[in-house]
């Protein structure tokens, strides 16, 4: 089959809607005709894995097959254990999707070494601005990337040398205000600044919070509304925001070709 499209969903911040970014996009991929596997790297929470267990009994209660994924936890949370499973879910996936846990952990720094696309969720704040770059207090202008910045560049260099490819890395505005303010722009006007300096696109994520926590217990998806029963206008919408926000990954098509290697200066 070839290599997969390793896509690692990594942010050392819990709480941004990590998780449930990744299931979505996960079965969002498999709905579009992917050969999808899924590895959830945090073996305490879980939470990637509980999503799309519940998923299946789902089906089975329902009788009814939906658009799914293989699926393993990383029980042997080493090196070895991370690139044994890899290579288990390789062998039947054009896609693979990594959940990481939510701190700064030896074994997701490995995962994002194989990134193709690196999706970095954020609340839409300086609180979770400040992971990948510190503000100034009164002109809110990028002083300097943060630690996290450098970990990524220092990464995508490495696997740019080692593979002769590139990093897409995507920063997922989650939580996004639908009433404008002046926190709203000047977030924006940072994410833009420090993107064009340390190489990241900015794309709207995940903002219906509610719904998706309704979702968790059936491991439904926004595209199931055939089975969620009574749907509203906010189902409606978020659904909408999903479908722009897989557009926005720019996740090659089932069968696509891998780009070209780039050229590494050094």
């Amino acid at each position: 089959m070839g290599q997969p499209h390793f896509i690692i969903f990594a942010n050392e911040k819990g709480g941004t809607g990590k998780s449930t970014t990744a299931v979505h996009t996960t079965i969002a991929l498999a709905a579009s005709g992917h050969r999808v596997g899924a590895l959830d790297l945090d073996n305490r929470q879980r939470t990637m894995t509980r999503y799309l267990e519940n998923r299946d009994a789902t089906m089975r209660r329902l009788d009814k097959q939906l658009p799914h994924a293989r699926y393993e936890v990383l029980d042997d949370h080493s090196e070895n254990g991370l690139h044994a499973a890899l290579d288990r879910l390789s062998q039947d996936a054009d896609v693979i999707v990594v959940d990481t846990p939510g701190r700064d952990d030896e074994v997701s720094h490995a995962a994002i070494l194989k990134a193709d696309t690196l999706v970095t969720p954020m609340n839409d704040s300086f609180v979770d601005l400040d992971l990948i770059g510190q503000v100034h207090p009164e002109n809110y202008k990028i002083t300097k990337p943060s630690f996290y910045a450098e970990l990524i560049w220092n990464s995508r260099t490495e696997r740019a040398k080692t593979t002769g490819r590139g990093v897409d890395w995507v920063v997922l505005r989650n939580r996004l205000q639908h009433v404008d303010s002046h926190n709203l722009r000047r977030v924006g006007a940072a994410l833009d600044e420090l993107a064009r300096r340390v190489g990241f696109r900015v794309i709207p994520g995940l903002g219906e919070r509610v719904i998706y926590r309704e979702l968790f217990p059936k491991g439904l998806t926004l595209l199931d509304l055939a089975d969620l029963g009574e749907v509203g206008m906010g189902h409606i919408t978020a659904r909408q925001e999903l479908r722009e926000m897989i557009a926005g990954l720019g996740i090659p098509e089932p069968g696509a070709s891998l780009p070209e290697p780039v050229a590494v200066a050094g």
